[in-house]
């Protein structure tokens, strides 16, 4: 998911500083900026590792008040970095259902972008050039989930990603 956003991300910011946050895993890594440098050289990009962000999620808090500390918390970091930040990128997947959390606590004219609609763009763009893959690819799919946890808890924890139920089967790798 990396590739799409660092290819356009600079096209969103009007003074040339980003900030992304992200989980301390991507950060350390220091992939958003070092893709970024490749499509946008003079773009300052500021990092912030949200540790919290995706157990709050992943707990169903993330839409509740006790959300509001450790957001705010990594917002004011990522932002005290430089007053010229205009642009925000949401750089893990559990991150856009904090959105409205984020803007809660980020200036109006702060740009949050996130991901998933980008990502999604590039990919019907590149089926669009490529029509001998769209042409291969199921259309009116259905969707099958599987999990070698537990289904009850997947489920649960993935009915918010979709924004409605999911009914996954339990897969068992260590079966014959």
């Amino acid at each position: 998911m990396i590739r799409p956003t660092t290819e356009i991300i600079g096209n969103y910011s009007k003074t040339g500083q980003v900030g992304v946050l992200g989980t301390l895993g991507t950060v350390q890594s220091e992939s958003y900026p070092i893709e970024i440098a490749k499509f946008f050289p003079g773009l300052q990009v500021y990092q912030e590792a949200c540790p919290m962000w995706v157990p709050l999620v992943e707990n169903n808090e993330y839409d509740q008040p006790g959300a509001d500390y450790f957001v705010q918390k990594h917002l004011d970091h990522v932002l005290n970095n430089s007053e010229g930040i205009d642009t925000l990128l949401l750089a893990c997947t559990h991150y856009p259902l904090l959105i409205n959390k984020i803007k809660q606590f980020v200036p109006e004219n702060i740009t949050v972008v996130s991901q998933g609609e980008i990502v999604a763009q590039s990919l019907a763009e590149y089926l669009e050039r490529h029509k001998e893959l769209a042409e291969k690819i199921s259309k009116n799919g259905r969707l099958s989930s599987f999990t070698t946890d537990s289904p009850v808890d997947f489920d649960t924890h993935a009915s918010v990603f979709f924004g409605k139920p999911v009914k996954s089967k339990h897969l068992d790798l260590a079966a014959e």
